[in-house]
This record gives C-alpha cells, sequence and structure tokens, in this order.
C-alpha cells in the first residue's frame, strides 16, 4: 500500500513538472506578429435612430438639448451666453471639435487638476471654466443626460482608443504675435459679422462671445495661446474654405486674448504636481499686452519674429 501511494505521488509530481514546463513555454513563447488596433472610423450615430421605448433614450434626447442651448437650458448655472456647442459645433459631430469618441478617453489623469477624473468631472470642469459657472449635481437629469448623449453619440469605439480627429486645435510652434495686425484682422476677415465688433458675441453658436463678461473665463483651456490660435488655424473662418496662415491665426488669437474676461479665481491651484504651460494670458498679462509690454518669449513655444 506504502509503495502504491509513493508511486501515485511521483505520477503527480511528474504531470505537475510537465504541466508547468508546457504552461511557460506557451507565456514565453512570442507572438509571430504584431496587434496593432484597428483604427476607429468616424462613424457617429443619429438621434433620429433611438428606440422610443427605450428608457435610455430619454436622457440622451435631454443631453443633446443640454449640449446645444447650455445657457438656456441650464441658465442658472451658466454665468455667461455661452453652450458646449460653442465650441464644439453640430452638437460635438462636427470634426473642427468633435466630442465623438470622447466617452471612451475617460476615467483619465488630469494634470491641470492632478486627479482622476470621469467624463462627468470632465463636464463639471467646463462648466465652472468655460460656462463661468457651476458644476452640475451629480444626480441631476441633465448631468446624466449629457454623460448618455456622449455616450451614444462614441458607440462603436473601444476604451481608450487613439481618435485621430481629437486634440487637433493646437498650434505647437506660434509665430511672435502682432496684436496691431490682429486687431486689423478682425475686421478685415469679417470676425464682427459673428462676434460683433466689441467681441460681445451675436449668439451662443450662430458667433459666442470672445470677450468680455459672457466670454469663457481665463482658467479656460482657450486662454492658453497655443489652443485659440490653434483653433482659429483650423476652424475659422468658418465655410470658405481659406484658412488662416499660423501668423494671422497668432495675431488673431492674441488680439482676443488681449481683452477682459471674467477671471477664475483658482489658478493657483491648478497643475498642482507641476508642468504649468507658459501660454496662458491671465489678468496681468492682458494689461501687459495692451500696454505694449508684455515679452511674448516668456512662452516657451512662441518663435520670435526676425
Amino acid at each position: 500500500m506504502v509503495k502504491n501511494k509513493w508511486f501515485l505521488w511521483m505520477l503527480l509530481l511528474l504531470i505537475a513538472t510537465i504541466t508547468a514546463c508546457s504552461n511557460n513555454e506557451i507565456v514565453t513563447k512570442e507572438f509571430p506578429y504584431e496587434r496593432t488596433p484597428e483604427e476607429p472610423k468616424y462613424d457617429p450615430p443619429s438621434t433620429d435612430d433611438l428606440d422610443p421605448d427605450d428608457p435610455m433614450t430619454e436622457y440622451i434626447k435631454l443631453g443633446e438639448k443640454v449640449f446645444n442651448e447650455t445657457n438656456t437650458v441650464l441658465s442658472e448655472e451658466v454665468g455667461n451666453e455661452l453652450s458646449c456647442a460653442s465650441c464644439h459645433a453640430d452638437g460635438g459631430l462636427g470634426k473642427g471639435s468633435s466630442m465623438v469618441g470622447v466617452a471612451t478617453q475617460f476615467p483619465q489623469y488630469r494634470p491641470r487638476e492632478g486627479v482622476m477624473f470621469t467624463l462627468s468631472d470632465r463636464i463639471n470642469g467646463c462648466m465652472v471654466r468655460s460656462m463661468d459657472g457651476e458644476k452640475l449635481d451629480r444626480r441631476s437629469d441633465e448631468l446624466r443626460g449629457m454623460v448618455a448623449y456622449l455616450t451614444y453619440i462614441s458607440e462603436g469605439i473601444d476604451y481608450d482608443a487613439d481618435l485621430p480627429w481629437r486634440m487637433q486645435n493646437n498650434m505647437e510652434k506660434i509665430p511672435e504675435p502682432d496684436i496691431a495686425r490682429g486687431e486689423e484682422l478682425y475686421s478685415e476677415k469679417n470676425c464682427m459679422s459673428c462676434h460683433a465688433q466689441d467681441g460681445s458675441g451675436t449668439g451662443a453658436t450662430s458667433g459666442p462671445a470672445l470677450w468680455g463678461k459672457n466670454s469663457f473665463n481665463d482658467g479656460a483651456g482657450m486662454t492658453r495661446l497655443s489652443k485659440m490660435s490653434g483653433y482659429l488655424k483650423r476652424n475659422m473662418p468658418p465655410g470658405d474654405g481659406k484658412n488662416l496662415t499660423d501668423q494671422e491665426a497668432a495675431d488673431l488669437a492674441a488680439y482676443i486674448l488681449s481683452h477682459e474676461r471674467p477671471i477664475w479665481e483658482g489658478h493657483e491651484n491648478d497643475w498642482p504636481k507641476g508642468g504649468r504651460p507658459t501660454d496662458i494670458i491671465t489678468q496681468d498679462r492682458r494689461e501687459q499686452i495692451r500696454k505694449g509690454e508684455f515679452d511674448w518669449t516668456e512662452i516657451e513655444n512662441v518663435v520670435p519674429a526676425d
């Protein structure tokens, strides 16, 4: 009996050893090819195709309305006259500053805030900066609707996918701006037809306010010279097919950002772990720019004029 037990024990040990070696081969064996993720297609679903019997449809439709009419639907929470569609045209479906696939990018670490953000956090970040307003209650139908809408237009895109159409509104190398030339361009390019001569705008989506009390505050991403220059270069003037040059975009951006706007009270808390960009146009810089005293080379990616 003892001999049989010893034989059985040795047999089990041999099987375990063979299995371990076999598993180790599988683990260490190299794949004969590289697996490359398929590039996502830009094919967002239409809200016209929503199932009226689906309980989520009501939230998605509400989110679409809030996105396009933020300043009126959330008039108590929005502090200016902007909507999400002021920057993200066509309900976020326009490629100029698209929101398609954005739901797949969260949760996401945000160096500006120094914490992980959910999609709801990111929406509320825009509420207090771009909208110069207040955060939405996490249990509110409006916030839930916004999340539902952005998730819906991101259908068919894998989590954390590389979106080639995202984060394109940025100018890596900015020609040293000429604010006087920017003022001339504002008239020459007929910017006032949509945004008014005094920059106060003609409507949240028809021509949002570029400066003044009804525009974004100076904690918003658009107060960075690289972001404003890149956005203008890629999207303005709309519809005529004639893009601005890098110099024209930089001049216009500097002119727009030289004007007063609501002040963000949390600048000292931004980028708590370092890495603060050098191109944020704050109140002090706005005053220096208007006086002709600002040294544009303080901004690292500005290319000095010859």
